[in-house]
């Protein structure tokens, strides 16, 4: 299995937070291009937010295993500075970029669109996002994704959501996984689902667990896929 591509932030295309309002109105102008371009390619783009170990790769893994037959799959996967997300989901057939951001807990538009360019060669029609694993940064920056998903796992506690009210906000699809854990950690999804609807009604909220599969085919219905 070849090493997936790695493609390294520079100086000058990394958004620094500390200059937060001159560089979210360049991030969202990128962004409103990268959209152009998606819709002008005819590629549907999700960007899937959430801490690390929410398990964000297992669920985009599971997705390409679900819909590789139907879809031509590029998956971006961002990182402060391992391959290793980009490597387990080449392992599945479909193109993977990996991108490090440095110090960054987040993607930026510019990144993306530089990711993008070479999946959009490899004639992908489906281009799932795996962002920096992380519950508040990638919240302001907007990458030109069609939807947005926020990952959580019922290991992260019963107020996760109660604390980070943005993302969810700022998501159309929340997933809440691991269910398979909820009995051992004493958390009952159900609850967790309605902390992620009071954060947001019109969030479509999902309940997986990639260990047994359950909820994949929802989270395909939820994303319109």
């Amino acid at each position: 299995m070849p090493k997936p591509l790695v493609i390294t932030a520079d100086d000058d295309e990394v958004l620094d937070i500390e200059l937060e309002e001159d560089f979210l109105k360049a991030n969202e102008k990128m962004a409103a291009l990268n959209r152009k371009t998606f819709d002008r390619a005819g590629v549907k783009v999700i960007d899937f937010m959430g801490s690390i170990g929410s398990g964000k790769t297992s669920i985009i893994e599971k997705l390409v295993e679900a819909l590789k037959e139907r879809y031509r799959i590029g998956v971006i996967a961002g990182d402060t500075a391992t391959a290793i997300d980009a490597e387990r989901i080449g392992r599945h057939g479909v193109p993977s970029i990996q991108i490090n951001t440095g110090r960054e807990c987040h993607l930026d538009a510019p990144l993306v669109r530089k990711a993008s360019k070479k999946l959009l060669r490899e004639g992908v029609n489906l281009i799932f996002i795996e962002n920096v694993g992380n519950l508040i940064c990638p919240a302001e920056f907007l990458l030109g994704s069609h939807e947005r998903v926020v990952v959580v796992s019922v290991t992260e506690g019963e107020y996760m959501i109660k604390k980070k009210g943005d993302i969810f906000r700022a998501a159309e699809v929340a997933v809440i996984n691991k269910k398979d854990m909820s009995v051992p950690m004493g958390i009952d999804p159900e609850m967790l689902v309605k902390d992620a609807m009071d954060a947001n009604p019109k969030i479509k909220v999902v309940v997986t667990s990639t260990r047994t599969g359950e909820g994949i085919t929802d989270l395909v219905k939820a994303l319109g896929l």
